[in-house]
């Protein structure tokens, strides 16, 4: 706690004042996980490790295959919740899924999807809205 007050004295007050419970680990009350690591990085160079030998365009190329199936796989964990929606968007939602049955849509990010449908190559970006076939 003297290295946090010597960095900012108020982080130290609010630490406090929270109390210990809340951001220490030792006095937790409940288990608040049971693996912690120093960041992300470490979790993906544990996955590219084989990867950092290859050329620079196949290690990429891995790390884009890495990052869409972790996305992929969390896309799906997230579409098993349990929430309800409402009846008209639940609509929309099945007629769009009878519609895209045919297309093949491939994740570039979280944004970018390129969407095969009928030997035609369309480019998706969620973020700005907007595809390369001229429509959103």
């Amino acid at each position: 706690m003297a290295k946090v007050e010597k960095v900012d004295g108020r982080v130290m007050k609010y630490l406090q004042d929270v109390g210990c419970e809340r951001w220490a680990r030792s006095y937790a009350t409940m288990n608040m996980g049971r693996m912690m690591t120093s960041n992300i990085a470490e979790c993906i160079n544990s996955f590219l490790i084989d990867a950092r030998q290859l050329p620079i365009i196949d290690f990429l190329e891995e790390a884009r295959i890495l990052f869409g199936t972790w996305n992929c796989k969390n896309r799906e964990i997230a579409s098993y919740t349990k929430e309800t929606l409402r009846r008209r968007i639940e609509e929309i939602l099945i007629i769009n899924a009878s519609k895209c049955a045919k297309m093949k849509v491939v994740a570039s990010s979280d944004y970018i999807f390129v969407v095969y449908e009928g030997g035609i190559r369309y480019i998706v970006c969620l973020e700005r809205k907007t595809c390369s076939c001229g429509r959103f």
